[in-house]
């Protein structure tokens, strides 16, 4: 289940619950309230454990990036050594190897700044997520403590 569907609910019982006459307090039920606590106990290490995945993907991008760089740049580099048996196809293979390392640092900063940006995008999602969490927890226990709008008299 989805924290914030927990986190409405939670907001739900306390909003919805029976005040305390001559006060502004209100009444729930504890036991629904510590079902939906252990519902969220057991999701948010989900969504961390999702992110986590995020980040060893990441991971894995950047490593594939780096291999497929140094295999290109082993081959220019192969390509360089066959090639340097005239003057002129050795100038010709040191410009070509120089364009293929070229290609391949362009190619491996791309795609490591692609997995960043898709990391930092769903790290944000989750930052977000759990603020929401953390500010509808603290409205409800304001709520609970009797710092909310006093609750209508019956």
């Amino acid at each position: 289940m989805d924290v914030l569907v927990l986190i409405d609910k939670l907001d739900d019982l306390v909003h919805n619950a029976k005040g305390v006459m001559m006060t502004d307090q209100v009444r729930v039920d504890k036991e629904e309230i510590y079902d939906i606590l252990d519902q969220m106990r057991a999701t948010i290490p989900e969504e961390i454990k999702q992110a986590r995945w995020i980040v060893k993907e990441r991971q894995e991008m950047l490593a594939e990036a780096k291999r497929e760089a140094e295999r290109i740049v082993k081959e220019a580099r192969d390509r360089q050594e066959r090639l340097i048996s005239e003057e002129e196809i050795v100038k010709q293979a040191e410009r070509a190897a120089e364009d293929i390392i070229e290609e391949a640092r362009g190619r491996e900063r791309e795609i490591r700044l692609g997995a960043e940006d898709y990391a930092d995008e769903i790290l944000g999602t989750l930052e977000t997520n759990l603020s929401k969490f953390i500010a509808a927890v603290q409205r409800g226990r304001d709520r609970l403590a009797g710092k909310d709008e006093p609750a209508e008299m019956l």
